[in-house]
C-alpha cells in the first residue's frame, strides 16, 4: 500500500521537459507564442465507470466522468488541446457485451474526441460490428499499416489526419499490431497488415514535408516493448528506427509510464514515447511549446484520473 500510494504521487507530479532540437533546460528561456497540449488515453477497455472500491489497485479511479471533468479543466487553460485514443476501446465490462461499443462511441464523442487509432480488441464484434458502431462517433480513425480496401472498413478509416489548432499544423497517423495470431480471422476479414515501422516512416515523411507539419504525432497500438523477444516492432523499435515523428502515443502492452520517454531516432533527433496503463485510470498530457523562430520545447506528465 506505501508503494501504491507512493508511486500514485510520483504520476501525479511527475513531468518530462524536452526539447525537441536539443532537449536542454535552458530553452525555457526563450520566447513562447504557441502552445498546443495534447491529451490522450489507450487501453480504456469499454471501463465507462469508476473502478469498484473495492478493486485490488485502483479502488475508485476512472470512468468518464472523472476524465470528462479533468478534460474540461484543461481546455479552459488551454482551448488549444487535442484528445486522442491509442485503441482498444473496446472488451472490459459488461457494457461491451450489451452495446457492442455504441455506449463508448457515444461517450468519446461527448468528451469530444478529436482521433482515434484501431486496437486488436476493437475487432472483437468483428469488422461489421466495428463499422457499425461508427455512426456513434463524432471523431475520426486513422490506421496506416492496416489495408481494408477489400473490406467494409473501406474509406471509412484513414492513415493519417492533419489538425490544426492556432495556425499550428498537427498531424496525426496510426499503427496497429499484428492481428495473425492475435484475432481470429473471421473477424477482421481481408484486412492486411503492412509493417509499421515501413509505414511510419513513409507516414512522418508525408506529414514533415508534403504536409509541412509542424508536429508529427503517432497513434501506435503495437506495444510499448518486448524485452524477452527485443527485436519485435515496438514503439522503442519504432522510436529508434525513424525520424520526424516528435510523439509516440503507445497502447496494446498496458505500460504505465510515469512520464514520456525519451529516446533518440534515427538521425539523433528526440522523440518521446507515453503511454497510460489501462482501463482509463490514467491519462497523458504533453505540452508542446513553439516559439518565434519555430523551435519546439515540450512537458509531459501523467495524470491520475
Amino acid at each position: 500500500m506505501q508503494n501504491r500510494r507512493k508511486f500514485l504521487q510520483q504520476m501525479a507530479s511527475a513531468t518530462a521537459f524536452a526539447s525537441l532540437g536539443g532537449f536542454g533546460l535552458t530553452s525555457c528561456t526563450k520566447s513562447v507564442t504557441k502552445r498546443i497540449t495534447i491529451l490522450h488515453t489507450n487501453d480504456v477497455h469499454s471501463q465507462i465507470d469508476p473502478l469498484p472500491g473495492n478493486h485490488y489497485k485502483y479502488p475508485g479511479l476512472g470512468g468518464f466522468a472523472r476524465r470528462a471533468s479533468i478534460i474540461e479543466s484543461i481546455r479552459k487553460e488551454n482551448p488549444n488541446t487535442l484528445l486522442l485514443d491509442a485503441g482498444d476501446i473496446f472488451q472490459g465490462t459488461p457494457y461491451f457485451n450489451f452495446y457492442g461499443g455504441e455506449i463508448e462511441f457515444k461517450l468519446m464523442s461527448k468528451l469530444n474526441y478529436d482521433l482515434a487509432t484501431i486496437g486488436n480488441h476493437d475487432f472483437d464484434n468483428g469488422i461489421d460490428g466495428l463499422l457499425s458502431q461508427m455512426p456513434n462517433a463524432t471523431f475520426e480513425f486513422v490506421s496506416a499499416n492496416y489495408d481494408f480496401k477489400n473490406t467494409v472498413l473501406d474509406s471509412f478509416v484513414k492513415p493519417y489526419k492533419v489538425l490544426e489548432k492556432d495556425g499550428v499544423k498537427i498531424g496525426v497517423f496510426g499503427l496497429g499490431i499484428k492481428l495473425e495470431g492475435l484475432v481470429s480471422k473471421n473477424l477482421y476479414k481481408e484486412t492486411q497488415y503492412h509493417d509499421p515501422v515501413e509505414i511510419a516512416q513513409d507516414m512522418s515523411r508525408i506529414l514533415k514535408e508534403e504536409e509541412q507539419c509542424d508536429i508529427v504525432i503517432c497513434l501506435s497500438h503495437i506495444g510499448y516493448d518486448y524485452r524477452k523477444n527485443p527485436d519485435k516492432v515496438s514503439d522503442v523499435n519504432l522510436a529508434k528506427r525513424t525520424k520526424d515523428i516528435d510523439l509516440i502515443i503507445g497502447g496494446h502492452t498496458h505500460t504505465l509510464l510515469a512520464k514520456p520517454v525519451v529516446f533518440d531516432n534515427a538521425v539523433g533527433e528526440k522523440v518521446l514515447v507515453n503511454q497510460c496503463g489501462k482501463s482509463g485510470v490514467y491519462m497523458g498530457q504533453v505540452d508542446f511549446y513553439l516559439d518565434n523562430n519555430g523551435d519546439k520545447t515540450t512537458k509531459g506528465k501523467t495524470i491520475v484520473v
